[in-house]
């Protein structure tokens, strides 16, 4: 963690004593965590905890549609949860000890597509990504249960897909900070074609770490799978975080 030492003067009996304040700095980096359809914030308390040790503000929360809310699963739509989780971002900064430069933003799946849409909205520097699903941009409003079927989403993402027809991969063309993006070898829900599509869609970012859990399945089924990549996921960050200190040394 980031500390900064501060001169003090202590009062005693009518004098001085000089001494030195150490205490973390207050402009640490904040961290949002977007879980995806069907999830909630309970995946990544484990990992904000260990990221708030390493000198990060870390903010989870549950989705529209889920968990306390879930009385609204059947017509939230993409709309309310970017919604969410421009918020979620927003209460985020108002933290007094984050620092509005250095915000990260990580996300799976259906929490992936919405982190990468919510970087034309608010600033991003890091942004990571797990199996981020990708959606036909039509039928914005309509409640997102129903676009499986109605989009035709097994057949559309079996094809590669360029910024010209979708809104996500536009904003990975124009995000200009670093990446983390991973995909399960076995996952039939976001295959091969999505995540190289996102991968072809970076083409102005600072840096693109791209990595591949072999023998997982879209939901990470198995605890050697979550613990493969929780062990990307966080030296990742926290190469960004002393690199990020590094330059402002």
């Amino acid at each position: 963690m980031s500390v900064q030492d501060d001169v003090v003067h202590l009062s005693v009996r009518g004098g001085e004593l000089a001494g030195t304040l150490v205490a973390p700095r207050p402009n640490m980096p904040g961290v949002l965590m977007v879980h995806g359809w069907g999830g909630s914030q309970e995946q990544y308390r484990a990992g904000a905890r260990e990221l708030a040790a390493l000198g990060c503000v870390c903010l989870t929360f549950d989705l529209s549609g889920h968990v306390a809310t879930r009385n609204l699963r059947e017509t939230v739509t993409r709309e309310d949860n970017l919604g969410d989780v421009l918020a979620a971002y927003d209460f985020l900064l108002s933290h007094p000890a984050v620092d509005a430069s250095r915000m990260a933003v990580i996300g799976s799946s259906y929490g992936g597509y919405l982190a990468v849409l919510a970087t034309r909205r608010r600033p991003v520097h890091w942004l990571g990504l797990r199996a981020p699903a990708l959606y036909r941009d039509s039928d914005w409003n309509v409640p997102k249960k129903d676009l499986a079927a109605l989009q035709h989403l097994a057949g559309y993402r079996r094809h590669r897909h360029t910024p010209e027809d979708s809104d996500a991969l536009l904003a990975c063309s124009e995000f200009k900070g670093d990446v983390l993006l991973v995909e399960s070898e076995h996952d039939r829900i976001v295959p091969a074609p999505v995540l190289a599509s996102y991968r072809a869609a970076f083409t102005g970012v600072s840096s693109l770490t791209y990595r591949v859990i072999r023998g997982a399945d879209h939901a990470l089924s198995t605890p050697q799978n979550r613990q493969a990549y929780a062990s990307l996921l966080m030296p990742w960050l926290e190469e960004m975080l002393l690199g990020a200190r590094g330059h402002r040394r």
